[in-house]
Protein backbone atom coordinates (compact mmCIF):
# COMPACT_ATOMS: atom_id res chain seq x y z
CA UNK A 1 0.00 0.00 0.00
CA UNK A 2 1.28 3.44 -0.91
CA UNK A 3 1.46 5.76 2.09
CA UNK A 4 4.31 8.20 1.49
CA UNK A 5 6.44 9.72 -1.26
CA UNK A 6 9.94 11.00 -0.48
CA UNK A 7 11.40 13.45 -2.99
CA UNK A 8 14.98 14.33 -3.73
CA UNK A 9 15.22 18.10 -4.14
CA UNK A 10 17.82 19.34 -6.62
CA UNK A 11 17.00 17.93 -10.03
CA UNK A 12 13.60 16.60 -8.94
CA UNK A 13 11.68 19.55 -7.48
CA UNK A 14 13.88 22.43 -8.55
CA UNK A 15 16.22 22.93 -11.47
CA UNK A 16 19.13 24.15 -9.36
CA UNK A 17 22.01 21.78 -10.08
CA UNK A 18 23.59 24.26 -12.50
CA UNK A 19 23.37 26.93 -9.77
CA UNK A 20 25.24 24.64 -7.39
CA UNK A 21 27.97 24.12 -9.98
CA UNK A 22 28.28 27.88 -10.59
CA UNK A 23 28.45 28.53 -6.84
CA UNK A 24 31.12 25.85 -6.39
CA UNK A 25 33.20 27.35 -9.19
CA UNK A 26 32.85 30.88 -7.83
CA UNK A 27 34.31 29.69 -4.53
CA UNK A 28 36.97 27.53 -6.16
CA UNK A 29 38.14 30.33 -8.44
CA UNK A 30 40.26 31.70 -5.56
CA UNK A 31 42.32 28.50 -5.89
CA UNK A 32 42.35 28.57 -9.71
CA UNK A 33 40.20 25.44 -9.76
CA UNK A 34 37.18 24.81 -11.97
CA UNK A 35 34.87 21.81 -12.03
CA UNK A 36 33.70 21.14 -15.57
CA UNK A 37 30.03 20.45 -16.19
CA UNK A 38 30.88 16.95 -17.38
CA UNK A 39 32.91 16.14 -14.26
CA UNK A 40 30.30 17.63 -11.94
CA UNK A 41 27.50 15.45 -13.29
CA UNK A 42 29.75 12.39 -13.44
CA UNK A 43 31.57 12.60 -10.11
CA UNK A 44 30.22 15.25 -7.74
CA UNK A 45 26.49 15.76 -8.17
CA UNK A 46 25.47 13.13 -5.64
CA UNK A 47 27.72 14.55 -2.92
CA UNK A 48 26.91 17.02 -0.17
CA UNK A 49 28.84 20.31 -0.19
CA UNK A 50 31.23 18.99 2.47
CA UNK A 51 31.76 15.74 0.58
CA UNK A 52 32.45 17.64 -2.65
CA UNK A 53 35.18 19.77 -1.09
CA UNK A 54 36.54 16.68 0.71
CA UNK A 55 36.70 14.85 -2.62
CA UNK A 56 38.65 17.70 -4.19
CA UNK A 57 41.02 17.60 -1.20
CA UNK A 58 41.45 13.82 -1.49
CA UNK A 59 42.21 14.27 -5.19
CA UNK A 60 44.97 16.74 -4.29
CA UNK A 61 43.30 19.68 -6.01
CA UNK A 62 42.67 21.42 -2.67
CA UNK A 63 44.78 21.42 0.49
CA UNK A 64 42.32 22.13 3.29
CA UNK A 65 41.59 20.85 6.77
CA UNK A 66 38.12 20.42 8.26
CA UNK A 67 37.91 24.08 9.27
CA UNK A 68 38.94 25.23 5.80
CA UNK A 69 36.30 23.04 4.18
CA UNK A 70 33.64 24.37 6.54
CA UNK A 71 34.59 27.92 5.54
CA UNK A 72 34.24 27.10 1.84
CA UNK A 73 30.82 25.55 2.47
CA UNK A 74 29.70 28.82 4.10
CA UNK A 75 31.01 30.85 1.16
CA UNK A 76 29.32 28.55 -1.35
CA UNK A 77 26.04 28.64 0.56
CA UNK A 78 25.98 32.45 0.56
CA UNK A 79 26.66 32.63 -3.19
CA UNK A 80 24.04 29.98 -3.90
CA UNK A 81 21.38 31.85 -1.91
CA UNK A 82 22.08 35.00 -3.94
CA UNK A 83 21.66 33.05 -7.17
CA UNK A 84 18.43 31.39 -6.01
CA UNK A 85 16.72 34.73 -5.52
CA UNK A 86 16.91 35.46 -9.23
CA UNK A 87 17.53 32.18 -11.06
CA UNK A 88 15.76 29.26 -9.36
CA UNK A 89 12.68 27.60 -10.80
CA UNK A 90 10.37 24.71 -9.98
CA UNK A 91 10.52 21.95 -12.58
CA UNK A 92 7.47 21.60 -14.83
CA UNK A 93 5.04 18.93 -13.62
CA UNK A 94 6.09 19.04 -9.96
CA UNK A 95 3.19 21.13 -8.65
CA UNK A 96 0.61 18.95 -10.41
CA UNK A 97 2.07 15.87 -8.77
CA UNK A 98 2.18 17.44 -5.31
CA UNK A 99 -1.46 18.43 -5.61
CA UNK A 100 -2.41 14.92 -6.79
CA UNK A 101 -0.69 13.33 -3.81
CA UNK A 102 -2.34 15.76 -1.41
CA UNK A 103 -5.81 15.01 -2.85
CA UNK A 104 -5.21 11.31 -2.28
CA UNK A 105 -3.95 11.65 1.28
CA UNK A 106 -0.37 10.57 0.49
CA UNK A 107 2.19 12.00 2.87
CA UNK A 108 5.22 13.81 1.44
CA UNK A 109 8.78 14.51 2.54
CA UNK A 110 12.13 15.64 1.14
CA UNK A 111 15.49 13.91 1.55
CA UNK A 112 18.30 15.93 -0.01
CA UNK A 113 22.03 16.48 0.07
CA UNK A 114 21.40 20.23 -0.07
CA UNK A 115 21.52 22.47 2.99
CA UNK A 116 18.28 23.10 4.86
CA UNK A 117 18.38 26.86 4.30
CA UNK A 118 18.76 26.34 0.55
CA UNK A 119 15.76 24.00 0.47
CA UNK A 120 13.61 26.26 2.63
CA UNK A 121 14.45 29.35 0.60
CA UNK A 122 13.29 27.80 -2.68
CA UNK A 123 10.18 26.20 -1.16
CA UNK A 124 9.18 29.47 0.49
CA UNK A 125 9.64 31.44 -2.74
CA UNK A 126 7.54 28.90 -4.65
CA UNK A 127 4.94 28.62 -1.85
CA UNK A 128 5.35 24.85 -1.73
CA UNK A 129 6.57 24.42 1.85
CA UNK A 130 3.17 23.33 3.15
CA UNK A 131 3.17 20.12 1.10
CA UNK A 132 6.02 18.52 3.05
CA UNK A 133 5.78 17.07 6.55
CA UNK A 134 9.50 16.40 6.92
CA UNK A 135 12.75 17.62 5.38
CA UNK A 136 16.09 15.90 5.85
CA UNK A 137 19.10 17.89 4.63
CA UNK A 138 22.87 17.58 4.52
CA UNK A 139 23.42 18.92 8.05
CA UNK A 140 21.34 16.14 9.58
CA UNK A 141 23.29 13.16 8.29
CA UNK A 142 26.82 11.81 8.44
CA UNK A 143 26.76 9.82 5.20
CA UNK A 144 25.25 11.09 1.96
CA UNK A 145 23.68 9.06 -0.83
CA UNK A 146 24.11 6.26 -1.89
CA UNK A 147 24.05 5.52 1.83
CA UNK A 148 20.40 5.16 2.94
CA UNK A 149 20.95 7.06 6.22
CA UNK A 150 19.02 10.14 5.07
CA UNK A 151 16.03 8.15 3.83
CA UNK A 152 15.87 6.12 7.03
CA UNK A 153 15.89 9.36 9.01
CA UNK A 154 13.18 10.82 6.77
CA UNK A 155 10.92 7.83 7.34
CA UNK A 156 11.58 8.10 11.07
CA UNK A 157 10.44 11.72 11.02
CA UNK A 158 7.24 10.79 9.17
CA UNK A 159 6.62 8.13 11.80
CA UNK A 160 7.21 10.39 14.78
CA UNK A 161 4.52 9.68 17.39
CA UNK A 162 2.67 7.45 14.93
CA UNK A 163 1.24 4.19 16.21
CA UNK A 164 0.53 2.93 12.69
CA UNK A 165 4.04 3.35 11.37
CA UNK A 166 4.72 3.64 7.65
CA UNK A 167 6.89 0.77 6.43
CA UNK A 168 9.78 1.23 4.03
CA UNK A 169 8.01 -0.71 1.27
CA UNK A 170 5.01 1.62 1.61
CA UNK A 171 7.22 4.50 0.42
CA UNK A 172 8.20 5.64 -3.05
CA UNK A 173 11.42 7.62 -3.47
CA UNK A 174 11.68 9.93 -6.48
CA UNK A 175 15.23 10.57 -7.65
CA UNK A 176 17.17 11.91 -10.62
CA UNK A 177 20.49 10.13 -10.06
CA UNK A 178 21.85 6.63 -9.56
CA UNK A 179 23.22 7.65 -6.14
CA UNK A 180 19.71 8.37 -4.90
CA UNK A 181 18.27 5.23 -6.46
CA UNK A 182 20.93 3.12 -4.77
CA UNK A 183 20.10 4.73 -1.42
CA UNK A 184 16.38 4.02 -1.85
CA UNK A 185 17.02 0.41 -2.81
CA UNK A 186 19.32 -0.04 0.18
CA UNK A 187 16.55 1.39 2.38
CA UNK A 188 13.98 -1.09 1.06
CA UNK A 189 11.88 1.61 -0.65
CA UNK A 190 10.31 1.69 -4.11
CA UNK A 191 11.89 3.88 -6.77
CA UNK A 192 10.89 6.25 -9.55
CA UNK A 193 13.48 8.11 -11.63
CA UNK A 194 12.86 11.32 -13.54
CA UNK A 195 15.15 12.15 -16.45
CA UNK A 196 15.80 15.78 -15.53
CA UNK A 197 19.52 15.29 -14.97
CA UNK A 198 20.54 11.92 -16.43
CA UNK A 199 19.18 9.87 -19.31
CA UNK A 200 17.11 6.75 -18.82
CA UNK A 201 20.15 4.62 -19.67
CA UNK A 202 21.82 5.81 -16.45
CA UNK A 203 18.73 5.29 -14.30
CA UNK A 204 18.00 1.71 -15.23
CA UNK A 205 17.73 0.39 -11.68
CA UNK A 206 14.54 2.41 -11.05
CA UNK A 207 11.24 0.53 -11.03
CA UNK A 208 9.73 3.25 -13.20
CA UNK A 209 11.34 6.02 -15.27
CA UNK A 210 9.49 9.14 -16.46
CA UNK A 211 10.32 12.33 -18.33
CA UNK A 212 8.04 14.52 -16.19
CA UNK A 213 6.38 13.88 -12.85
CA UNK A 214 2.94 14.84 -14.15
CA UNK A 215 3.06 11.76 -16.41
CA UNK A 216 2.39 9.70 -13.28
CA UNK A 217 -1.10 8.83 -12.07
CA UNK A 218 -2.05 7.84 -8.55
CA UNK A 219 -2.70 4.35 -9.92
CA UNK A 220 0.88 4.16 -11.25
CA UNK A 221 2.16 4.94 -7.78
CA UNK A 222 -0.18 2.57 -6.00
CA UNK A 223 0.79 -0.30 -8.31
CA UNK A 224 4.44 0.03 -7.28
CA UNK A 225 3.49 -0.59 -3.67
CA UNK A 226 0.87 -3.26 -4.26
Amino acid sequence: MLRAVIFDFDGVITDSEILHLRAFNRVLSQYDIEITTEDYYKDYLGLTDVECFEALTDEGRLKLDTEGIANLVKQKNKIFEEMVKSDSRIIDGVIDMLEMLKRNGIRMAICSGALLREIELILEQAQLYHFFEAIVSAEQIKRGKPDPEGLVLTLGKLNHDERDAILADECIVIEDSHWGLEAAEAGGMHTIAVTNTYGADQLGTAEKIVRRLDELTIRDLQQLCS
